[in-house]
C-alpha cells in the first residue's frame, strides 16, 4: 500500500465529522507506542510546558542512575538510549526553548557522570555534538534568552 501525500490526508481529515476524528485518533494510537505518547503530549502536556520539561529531566535523571557502569560499552548503550529517547521527546514538543532546555540538561548530567567521560572519546564526541546543537538552537531565540543560556553552555564547556 501506498502512503497518500500529507495534504490529501489533511483534506480528508477536515470533511471527517468529529466523531471520526475521534475513532481515527484512537485507531492511530494503538499502533506504535510514539503515536500514543505523541497524543499524550498534545493532549494533556502541551499547555504546561515548564510541568513537561520537569517530567522529563526526571526521567532523564532514572535513566542515568539505571545505568550499567561496568564498562565504557555498557555505558555508551545507555547514553545513546537516553538522547534518543530525550530527542524524541524534543520533537514531540517543537519549540526551541524545550529542545535547548533538555539538551543542555542532558549535557550537565552527561558532565557530571561518573566515570567521567574524559576516558571515552566517543562519549566526549557525542557531549560536543548535543552542545553544537544546542548552540545552533539558541541562535534562532530571542537575545536575552541567548545570554542566559550561553551562560549555561560556558559552565558546561569542558576543561
Amino acid at each position: 500500500m501506498k502512503a497518500v501525500p500529507l495534504k490529501d490526508i489533511k483534506n480528508e481529515l477536515n470533511h471527517l465529522p468529529a466523531s471520526n476524528l475521534v475513532d481515527v485518533c484512537l485507531r492511530l494510537s494503538r499502533f506504535k507506542k510514539e503515536n500514543k505518547e505523541l497524543l499524550t503530549y498534545l493532549l494533556f502536556e502541551s499547555s504546561n510546558e515548564e510541568l513537561y520539561i520537569d517530567s522529563i529531566k526526571k526521567h532523564i535523571d532514572s535513566s542515568f542512575e539505571e545505568i550499567n557502569k561496568k564498562s565504557f560499552f555498557y555505558i555508551r548503550k545507555s547514553i545513546r538510549k537516553i538522547l534518543s529517547q530525550t530527542k524524541k521527546f524534543i520533537r514531540y514538543s517543537q519549540k526551541k526553548e524545550t529542545e535547548v532546555e533538555l539538551l543542555l540538561y542532558f549535557c550537565k548530567k552527561l558532565k557530571d557522570f561518573k566515570p567521567s567521560i574524559k576516558n571515552s572519546q566517543q562519549l566526549q564526541n557525542m557531549y560536543n555534538r548535543q552542545i553544537a546543537l544546542a548552540n545552533k538552537a539558541i541562535a534562532s531565540l530571542h537575545e536575552d534568552l541567548q545570554y542566559d543560556y550561553n551562560l549555561i553552555i560556558e559552565d558546561l564547556q569542558i576543561q
